[in-house]
């Protein structure tokens, strides 16, 4: 790949992430009905990037939901990113991605995450290394079996056309990565994940790569919105309000002790505020507790928090 192949390709990343970007925004505020989403566009300080991050806080739907689009140019990939690849270890860099999360109100909704992402690793005279990551996860609190088939679904769907053996690939991955070791527990339902997609890891060239990369990006909404859709009205409790912000103390947990993506933004001096936008604005910890022997709260770690064949149910 030459330099202004490289540039090329490039621009056509960019210019995808941000038109999906923009239609995730615009399908989500659709339906929360009331609010929607700031636009904060932003450079980076101490090294060359930006980024667009758009933000809906106390929507009538969803509580807290950053949708975020960044770029970074960089001398020397960090720790987190050479750690399983020392080959890259002081090449030059370009990362680009969207990530979100979506945090609703009401504690019948899932919390939803998606992220696609692209990098390339240059040094002088050597080719480039490129490589796509993303997928997409559902952290519910009241979970419903419709809602996970429908949303494993959709992932197979974003699959299907890539051959059979890559939805249930990227969903182990997926389970095997969204898991809090200190817990013991999943984070979620699953879905898929993927990381260091090009031409060394499968027979698939750039173009192909990318194809698969957009597939996970456009199906996301397919999966999530269908089920914030039903749940976003239905009645809730306090306590099961109470629950959902127990809950979300798991998903900060992940994310600020195991999450790649969150090292990465922060070891290469990326805009904090961007980076940890996927934190709940509300969430609570209680000490030593258990839920009641099979109640709904039970349910969610007893049952749905453990890796399964939704398909097959």
């Amino acid at each position: 790949m030459q330099a202004d192949q490289a540039q090329q390709k490039i621009e056509a990343v960019q210019k995808y992430l941000l038109s999906l970007q923009k239609d995730i925004c615009s399908q989500l505020a659709e339906e929360d009905g009331s609010k929607d989403f700031i636009i904060d566009k932003w450079d980076r300080e101490k090294i060359v990037g930006g980024g667009v991050t758009r933000v809906m806080e106390d929507g009538a739907v969803i509580e807290k939901g950053g949708v975020n689009y960044s770029y970074v140019e960089g001398t020397n990939l960090p720790a987190s990113a050479t750690a399983h690849r020392p080959e890259l270890a002081g090449r030059g860099f370009k990362a680009m991605g969207v990530s979100l999360v979506i945090h609703p109100k009401n504690p019948m909704a899932p919390t939803s995450h998606m992220n696609v992402r692209f990098f390339i690793a240059e040094k002088e005279g050597e080719e480039p290394i490129w490589w796509f990551g993303g997928g997409f996860d559902l952290t519910p609190y009241y979970a419903n079996k419709d809602d996970c088939v429908h949303w494993h679904q959709t992932v197979k769907d974003a699959c299907s056309d890539f051959g059979e053996e890559i939805y249930p690939k990227y969903k182990k991955w997926c389970d095997d990565y969204f898991y809090l070791k200190h817990r013991d527990e999943h984070r979620g339902i699953g879905g898929l994940f993927f990381d260091d997609l090009n031409s060394d890891s499968t027979d698939w060239d750039f173009a192909r790569c990318f194809e698969f990369m957009r597939s996970v990006g456009d199906h996301y909404i397919k999966a999530y919105r269908p089920i914030l859709a039903r749940r976003k009205d239905e009645p809730f409790s306090e306590s099961q309000r109470d629950f959902q912000l127990y809950r979300r103390g798991r998903y900060v947990e992940f994310n600020l002790v195991w999450d790649r993506g969150t090292l990465f933004g922060l070891q290469t001096g990326g805009r904090t505020e961007s980076i940890l936008m996927s934190l709940p604005n509300v969430v609570n910890w209680r000490y030593n507790y258990h839920a009641e022997a099979d109640s709904s709260e039970a349910e969610l770690t007893d049952y749905y928090l453990k890796p399964k064949d939704w398909l097959s149910l």
